[in-house]
């Protein structure tokens, strides 16, 4: 029995430290890859929307997204692309509501 439980402790910590490599990985490429929406490279486009996706709306960024839309040739970063013009889009609505 103890022996079953130090083997399950180092898995569980063998994986808690494979998660955090991984979530440094990823935040470090969003830090450098911020703006890099159209690159060859998949996972700088991954990084790039989720910049855009902490961004505020503005008409540029939703110009941009479309653009990216029209561009992209995988449906799964096109589906999150739309997600975030879908906000920006409603956020943008709204703010002209209030104005006028």
């Amino acid at each position: 029995m103890n022996r079953k439980l130090k083997i399950a402790g180092i898995t569980l910590a063998a994986t808690a430290a494979a998660g955090a490599a991984m979530a440094l990985i990823i935040r470090d490429q969003e830090t450098r890859h911020q703006r890099n929406l159209f690159s060859p490279n998949t996972l700088q486009r991954l990084a790039a929307l989720g910049f855009l996706a902490r961004e505020d709306s503005s008409v540029a960024y939703v110009t941009l997204l479309r653009d990216f839309i029209a561009w992209e040739p995988r449906s799964l970063l096109r589906s999150r692309a739309k997600a975030i013009l879908a906000r920006m889009e409603g956020e943008i609505e709204g703010a002209a509501v209030r104005v006028v």
